[in-house]
């Protein structure tokens, strides 16, 4: 019994106080068969779910996170949501310190996740946007190279009330990326931005998307040796964890930075994704 006692008081030290500090920074090289030229070797830094909260995410632990990423030199920035846990008004203040000090040459890029909505979206965007993040809401972003582009589109949250749990309906959203995806010139890679993956499947079908990143599921924050992720959230089932092959898109989910109860990890650490995109074969 205290042989059993020290190993669960050892394991849940280890999640609590170890593994959420002991980042992964993965380093991922995309080939996009539509990338142009101008933008081979293009390095683009994405992370997730940062859910600054009091206990967890604070802003000395964010900036500290910040100087991490920005070591990595990216060209680009992309955050697909869940900034906040609750209370954008109580936490927008530190969110923004913390947020302000990421640099990349052409900027940062995000869009809303589930707890920004279940929060407050208007407050939210307003701290983003404070921060010098561009919110991507129902929106297309072109970065120009001489004459290579490179498309980012964001999608705003697929389900912005709690009370929609398990009555999504992703299909309805289909119409609008597919407007979204005209509105891009012939020419050039798209990355898609939406924080659950699952929809993953209706962006492929679209036939535009290069790659899509997402978040929500943190991996499944608690994952067992040889089996993967214990339990996944709503919306991220199908795509929860790493790199999937979906129809000609990659799908990308990323294990997030923050958590949210119970604030354990196991062998799921905290994840900046690095990606080198190439269009070379």
């Amino acid at each position: 019994a205290a042989s059993t006692t020290v190993a669960t008081v050892g394991g849940f030290l280890y999640g609590s106080e170890i593994e959420p500090h002991w980042v992964d920074v993965s380093q991922v090289t995309l080939r996009l068969p539509r990338l142009q030229p101008q933008f081979d070797g293009y390095r683009l830094v994405h992370i997730t779910d940062l859910h600054m909260d009091a206990t967890w995410m604070t802003r000395d632990r964010l900036a500290g996170l910040v100087r991490l990423i920005n070591a990595q030199q990216p060209e680009l920035v992309a955050i697909t949501g869940d900034f906040i846990t609750d209370s954008p008004d109580v936490y927008g203040e530190d969110l923004r310190a913390a947020l302000g000090l990421l640099e990349a040459p052409d900027g940062v890029v995000g869009v809303l996740g589930n707890h920004d909505h279940w929060s407050n979206a208007a407050i939210s965007r307003q701290v983003l946007r404070a921060s010098n993040v561009q919110v991507l809401d129902d929106a297309t972003l072109t970065l120009r190279r001489s004459n290579d582009l490179l498309h980012l589109v964001g999608l705003d949250d697929l389900w912005p009330d709690p009370y929609m749990m398990n009555n999504v309906d992703m299909l309805a959203r289909q119409p609008g990326l597919v407007d979204l995806a005209s509105r891009l010139p012939a020419d050039g890679a798209a990355i898609l931005l939406v924080h659950e993956p699952d929809f993953a499947d209706i962006s492929a079908e679209v036939g535009r998307f290069d790659l899509q990143l997402s978040g929500h599921s943190h991996g499944g924050q608690v994952r067992a040796p040889l089996y993967g992720n214990l339990v996944a959230p709503y919306l991220a089932t199908k795509y929860p964890d790493r790199r999937y092959q979906v129809g000609s898109m990659i799908q990308s989910t990323g294990r997030g930075l923050g958590m949210v109860w119970p604030q354990v990890r196991f062998f799921c650490r905290p994840e900046i994704t690095v990606f080198t995109l190439t269009g070379a074969a």
